[in-house]
């Protein structure tokens, strides 16, 4: 992308900002910084965010980021008194005032000369409605000693999981590793395959270590949207690559529908397609709060209208309805889990075969009370697709509350692990404190419950986790705190809306969590 302000034109592809047409030194920090600010100039960015994204998640200090956040200012020629491009939202992050005009880079199109990997495309083929990637063979550097298969067997498995996505269209092999030898361009890729995105990567053997990286770009201008370097021993190598195959598929789950999503909001509202409502709407409806679900659930209904047989807009229909019974957005409850329960049928009808979708008709049954029949239906989808971070994620949400603690706790640190930057951590990590509360590790409780408190997006409910987890624990000051963070949020909560939400068949962890929330006048 290309960000415009003022005299200043932030060039993402590029990794530089120009003002005035002329190219300013600055750190690659403080530009990774400011790519992240102007990208999401429509909302405020926590700290947490800005250092899973920009740090990677490592821990550093709050002068840190005060520190690259000055030296961004100072770039713009703005300071921390008239924050006219970077405003500070005290005690919480930061958003970037400055209006921002954003495009996407012009890319010629170049002819396509026939060779060995493309003979007989003299034009690019037509892209697709859909997300589509193409899973290119892996480069050999160093000693392959007996490894050098790997290179191609690590995107050959990549192919075959990423096509148990039914959102993604994937290149077969057979068009893919006729590239094999050539260097990883991404743009030719994109015109000779007719594909949005490429996957590439190196497999280094050396030392007795195997080290793999992956990147995945947008074929339009070559960016680079993701990438990530594994390194481990050569000691059980067949345990490595599945592990890697996991780790890659679901980043890419994650990352493509996020940059679908960044692809959708450059559209004029009318040139819209159904794939782009649809990513729209995926976009907003993790963030769990009424107005983004009320604008998925328009974009949903958009992409419904393009095209009525499209399950997957259906099935994020009834992720909205869901929400909103979830949440108690609205008094009527019960019209809010008939409306799910319409929708995921629907989605189901259209596509039975769908990870998402079974993952969403699970949500509902969980809703209306019939865990058992929602774990059924989160097997379909995890079966359906064994990397889908939140399908795991939700089944150990669903053992937690049936009181099945140690199952639940390998599902949710299987998710947490398959997507370290989901947009549903903050429910992962609260959900693994819940967990924990019922086998009765109150250390451990505390610790994944706070962690799940400070994680960008916690809504209301996370913060009573945490209270339960300290009140169980004998501390009833703190959990006192995280109650009256849970009433910041929502002054009117209650414990009954609480156990609404999450209903446990479990007696003994209705009973924990009753009690322990009536202690503090819920």
């Amino acid at each position: 992308m290309i960000y415009r302000f003022d005299d200043f034109t932030l060039d993402e592809a590029k990794f530089v900002l120009l003002k005035g047409g002329i190219a300013l030194d600055a750190e690659p920090q403080v530009l990774s910084l400011l790519i992240l600010l102007a990208g999401n100039a429509d909302r405020l960015l926590t700290r947490d965010e800005i250092i899973e994204k920009v740090w990677n998640g490592r821990i550093v200090s709050d002068a840190a980021i005060s520190s690259r956040i000055k030296s961004a200012r100072r770039l713009l020629g703005d300071d921390g008194r008239q924050q006219r491009y970077i405003a500070t939202v005290h005690g919480i992050g930061f958003r970037f005032a400055g209006h921002v005009r954003v495009e996407l880079p012009a890319t010629p199109r170049l002819p396509v000369q026939p060779d060995n990997a493309d003979a007989g495309h003299a034009e690019p083929p037509p892209r697709h409605a859909r997300p589509s990637i193409a899973v290119l063979p892996f480069t050999l550097r160093g000693d392959g000693q007996g490894y050098a298969s790997m290179a191609d067997a690590l995107p050959h498995e990549m192919i075959a999981e990423l096509s148990r996505l039914r959102w993604l269209f994937v290149i077969a092999r057979g068009s893919t590793f006729r590239f094999r030898g050539q260097p990883a361009d991404a743009v030719r890729v994109g015109q000779v395959l007719g594909v949005r995105y490429a996957l590439s990567g190196e497999v280094e053997i050396a030392r007795g270590r195997l080290g793999v990286t992956v990147e995945l770009a947008d074929t339009e201008g070559g960016a680079v949207i993701w990438g990530e370097r594994y390194e481990e021993s050569l000691d059980a190598v067949h345990d490595i690559r599945s592990r890697i195959v996991k780790s890659v598929i679901a980043a890419l789950e994650v990352r493509i529908s996020a940059h679908e999503a960044q692809r959708a909001r450059l559209m004029a509202t009318d040139r819209l397609d159904a794939w782009a409502a649809y990513h729209l709407g995926l976009e907003q409806i993790y963030r769990y709060n009424r107005s983004d679900n009320l604008a998925a659930r328009a974009f949903f209904e958009r992409a419904i209208a393009l095209d009525p047989e499209f399950a997957r807009a259906h099935a994020g229909l009834a992720f909205t309805r869901f929400q909103e019974g979830f949440m108690r957005y609205r008094a009527d409850v019960d019209a809010s889990r008939h409306a799910a329960r319409a929708a995921a049928e629907r989605a189901v009808a259209l596509d039975p075969l769908d990870p998402f979708v079974n993952l969403v008709m699970g949500r509902v049954q969980w809703i209306e009370g019939d865990l058992d029949g929602s774990l059924a239906w989160l097997a379909r989808s995890t079966k359906l697709s064994p990397n889908y971070a939140q399908a795991v994620y939700v089944s150990g949400l669903t053992q937690t509350l049936t009181g099945a603690a140690d199952p639940a706790i390998d599902n949710l640190d299987l998710a947490l692990g398959l997507s370290p930057l989901d947009p549903l951590r903050y429910g992962m990590l609260s959900s693994r404190g819940m967990a924990n509360i019922l086998s009765g590790n109150l250390e451990e409780a505390i610790r994944w419950s706070e962690m799940a408190v400070h994680s960008p997006g916690a809504h209301k409910h996370i913060p009573l986790v945490a209270a339960v987890a300290r009140d169980v624990a004998g501390d009833r000051e703190k959990a006192a705190g995280w109650v009256a963070r849970a009433r910041s949020m929502d002054p009117d909560i209650r414990a009954s809306d609480f156990l609404r939400s999450f209903p446990f068949s479990s007696g003994e962890g209705r009973r924990i969590f009753s009690e322990a929330l009536a202690r503090h006048s819920l």
